[in-house]
C-alpha cells in the first residue's frame, strides 16, 4: 500500500468507490480506459486518445474474475500491479487509477441477467461461454460507478467493443470510442498475454499474421469465400501446427458472415503454447 502511494505524485490512486465518487465529483469531462492490467503500448495509446478528446482521464485495473470461462486462464492471467502503475506514471497522461476490489464492483451476490442474443453468439462468444456476459456484466458496474462521458477501447477484440458500444450506448450518455489495434515490431497485435509467450511462439505469431494478409488479400477474387477460408484455415493448422477456433469473415457493421471484403474484416481466434490469441484484420 505504501508502496502505491509513495509513487503517485501526479496521478492519484483510488481504491474504493467513496474515494472514486469524491475524486471525480468535480469534473464532467472524463475519459476512462478499463484495462485488467498488464499495462502495454496499446493501453497507452488509449490514454493518449482519452488525453486528446477528454480533460481528464481514468484508467481501471480490474482482472474481472466473471468473464473468464477457464479457471486456468484467469489463474495464469499476467499480474503485476507496480509495474502497471509505473507505466502509467511514467505516461505522465493519467489523472486517476481505479484499482477497486471484486466487493467494490459486485456490492450485491445478484446473479447477472445479461443474456447474449442467438445472433451475438459468434467467434469469441461461441466458444468462451459465458464470457461477454461477464464483460458487459462488469461494464455496465464501472460505467455506473465511473459515470465517464467517453470510453477508449481497442479494435483488436473488436467483438467485445461492438457488443460493449452496442449495450452501454443505450443504457448511459457515453460514448464507447474505438481505437485502432497496436502492434509490435513484427505485426503482432498486442496484448496482455503476450508475456506468457516465448520469442520462437511471437515469431510464429508474426509468421501467422503475415500469411493473414495474404488471405485477406485473395479474398476478393474467390467466389466461394466460405470454402476458400475453410482450406486456409486447414492450411494454417498444418504449417503453424496450431488450434484454431475460427477464422471467418464477417461485416464490420453488424458481424454478420460477408460474401465480400468490402466493409469486412477477417477475424481469427487461435491457441499457442495453450495460449489463446485473437486478431482481425
Amino acid at each position: 500500500m505504501f508502496y502505491l502511494l509513495n509513487i503517485l505524485i501526479q496521478m492519484k490512486i483510488l481504491l474504493n468507490n467513496t474515494s472514486l465518487i469524491e475524486s471525480l465529483r468535480q469534473f464532467n469531462d472524463v475519459g476512462f480506459v478499463p484495462t485488467m492490467g498488464g499495462i502495454h503500448k496499446g493501453h497507452l495509446s488509449l490514454i493518449n486518445k482519452s488525453n486528446k478528446l477528454c480533460k481528464k482521464t481514468i484508467v481501471s485495473i480490474f482482472v474481472n474474475p466473471k468473464q473468464f470461462n477457464n479457471k486456468k486462464d484467469l489463474k495464469s492471467y499476467p499480474r503485476n500491479i507496480k509495474k502497471d502503475l509505473k507505466i502509467l506514471k511514467q505516461s505522465k497522461k493519467v489523472d486517476f487509477v481505479y484499482l477497486p476490489k471484486f466487493k467494490d464492483i459486485y456490492k450485491n451476490k445478484k446473479k447477472s441477467k445479461i443474456t447474449l442474443l442467438k445472433k451475438d453468439n459468434i467467434l469469441c462468444a461461441k466458444f468462451r461461454k459465458g464470457h461477454f456476459e461477464g464483460v458487459l456484466d462488469v461494464m455496465q458496474k464501472l460505467t455506473k460507478i465511473i459515470n465517464p462521458q467517453k470510453i477508449f477501447m481497442g479494435e483488436k477484440d473488436f467483438q467485445q467493443l461492438y457488443l460493449v458500444k452496442k449495450k452501454l450506448e443505450r443504457i448511459y450518455k457515453t460514448k464507447v470510442i474505438p481505437c485502432k489495434t497496436i502492434r509490435d515490431s513484427n505485426n503482432v497485435a498486442l496484448s496482455s498475454r503476450n508475456i506468457l509467450l516465448d520469442k520462437s511462439n511471437l515469431f510464429i505469431a508474426a509468421k501467422i499474421y503475415e500469411k493473414l494478409v495474404c488471405i485477406k488479400k485473395n479474398i476478393k477474387n474467390k467466389k466461394n469465400i466460405s470454402r476458400f477460408l475453410n482450406l486456409q484455415k486447414k492450411e494454417l493448422k498444418n504449417n503453424f501446427k496450431i488450434k484454431i477456433d475460427y477464422l471467418e469473415l464477417r461485416n464490420l457493421n453488424n458481424l454478420k458472415i460477408s460474401t465480400t471484403k468490402k466493409n469486412s474484416r477477417l477475424f481469427i481466434a487461435y491457441y499457442l503454447k495453450n495460449v489463446r490469441l485473437i486478431d482481425n484484420l
